[in-house]
């Protein structure tokens, strides 16, 4: 069994009603890393599109994995204008006293947090990364991570596989299965105007997701038609926004002001999923916990995604592909055995972008179950419970570099996106009888907070 059929077999076992045949995949070689990440992206990929496929009915799903890794890397290009950097100028590998930490520093409030730790104010781009790494150098990596997280930003210390596995929260996210499966209660049942080349049409999906593997998600479940409405609160923003709301409509709600919390009742009340990346807990703390989200919308299919996994210490934690990449020893792993003087992470945040098309497979499964039962269900992901099976699969797969992109492999229509025209890359995978499109991404807040 190759290293993708083994993946393909692991995710489809833990996603009820799919199975792991009728699958072609199309071209070899892989991307440059110590784990296979190319057969990674090509079963992720794959178990999503059977799981379309059998809502859909179909019988035929192709998979190819050159695309397949593209999109793990970036799927839009602009014409005439430019993406914003992903990174803050203060994000990235330091070295500490005992090693090397990563900072996260996207979001201003975890600049913030960074900063204020390292005794430092707003810091101009000029001299910001010097200072940094002064700073930096005088701490201890785990007393560095610990202060950082206590302020309330983002951080995490490189581990080796072994260090992570042999931890509290390696040995606990090591008894997580891949997706935890729960079933909630009877209720309205979705997919009533779906037809075969729009399953999804007339499903409606609230997004409530940060980057980047919650919107990956929902972007994909967008592309089988459904009415995906993603929230965000008052003046937020993300620079890959261009890259995830393809077939989105975005609106803006403030959960502390009462007549925004009507009205994300109101959305819940007809909603048939809701989609989620909060940490555990932040939701019941502004009243619309699990047990009131199925108060409000008996049945709802309720699907969730945290970095750290579900038990254990770090349950609770913030943290984003590039950390988890670090805590859990995939960075370490990749310095090592390229013989690099500095962590080297996966050449795309494939954690990410697995874990998004997971999150859209177990959709698709429970909505596929609700259909033939009326019980909705929830599923739990996590992203470090993804980097367990690159973990266990380190030295495997196939690196021999792809050809070129080419015109052949963007869609042949300029999408017409918020920022301006842009080229979309055709999407790897393919459903017998279903059409894969979406109106073009735009940007946030431009909606109202109501269904179609």
């Amino acid at each position: 069994m190759s290293t993708e059929e083994g993946l393909l077999n692991e995710m489809a076992a833990v996603l009820p009603g799919v199975r792991a045949e009728g699958l072609v995949l199309h071209s070899g070689g892989g991307l440059e890393s110590v784990f296979p990440v190319s057969e990674l992206a090509t079963a992720a990929l794959g178990a999503a599109a059977l799981a379309a496929a059998a809502v859909a009915g179909a019988t035929e799903v192709r998979v190819d994995r050159r695309r397949a890794s593209a999109w793990f890397d970036r799927s839009l290009y602009p014409v005439g204008w430019a993406l914003a950097s992903p990174w803050d100028p203060i994000a990235g590998d330091y070295r500490s006293l005992d090693g090397w930490i990563r900072l996260h520093t996207n979001a201003p409030a975890h600049r913030a947090a960074a900063l204020s730790v390292l005794g430092m104010s707003v810091l101009g781009a000029e001299n910001a990364a010097d200072a940094v790494v002064a700073a930096v150098a005088t701490w201890s990596g785990a007393e560095l991570e610990a202060a950082i997280v206590d302020a309330g930003g983002c951080a995490a210390v490189m581990r080796t596989p072994d260090e992570w596995a042999h931890s509290v929260p390696g040995i606990a996210l090591a008894n997580e299965p891949l997706i935890a499966w729960q079933d909630l209660g009877a209720g309205r049942v979705a997919l009533h105007s779906a037809s075969a080349d729009r399953p999804l049409r007339g499903v409606r999906v609230l997004d409530l997701t940060r980057i980047l593997a919650g919107p990956v998600a929902t972007r994909y479940l967008a592309l089988l038609g459904a009415d995906v409405l993603r929230i965000d609160p008052p003046d937020w923003d993300e620079t890959l926004i261009p890259e995830v709301t393809l077939g989105k409509r975005t609106a803006r709600l403030d959960l502390t002001n009462q007549a925004d919390r009507d009205a994300f009742s109101a959305l819940l009340t007809a909603a048939d999923v809701i989609v989620h990346g909060y940490r555990p807990g932040a939701l019941d703390g502004l009243g619309f916990g699990e047990a009131d989200r199925q108060r409000l919308r008996p049945g709802l299919i309720d699907v969730s995604l945290n970095a750290y996994g579900w038990s254990g210490p770090l349950a609770g934690r913030r943290g984003f592909d590039s950390l988890v990449q670090m805590s859990t020893g995939i960075a370490d792993a990749g310095m090592r055995e390229t013989h690099a003087d500095r962590p080297r992470p996966l050449p795309v945040q494939g954690l990410d972008h697995a874990t998004g098309h997971l999150m859209a497979a177990a959709t698709l499964s429970a909505l596929a179950h609700q259909r033939e039962t009326g019980v909705g269900r929830s599923a739990r992901l996590s992203l470090a419970r993804t980097a367990q099976v690159l973990l266990g699969r380190r030295g495997e797969g196939n690196h021999t570099p792809f050809r070129d992109l080419n015109d052949d492999d963007f869609v042949a229509h300029t999408e017409a996106t918020s920022w301006g025209d842009a080229r979309r890359l055709r999407y790897p995978s393919s459903i017998g009888g279903v059409t894969l499109e979406a109106s073009p991404a735009r940007a946030l807040g431009l909606d109202r907070p109501v269904w179609r």
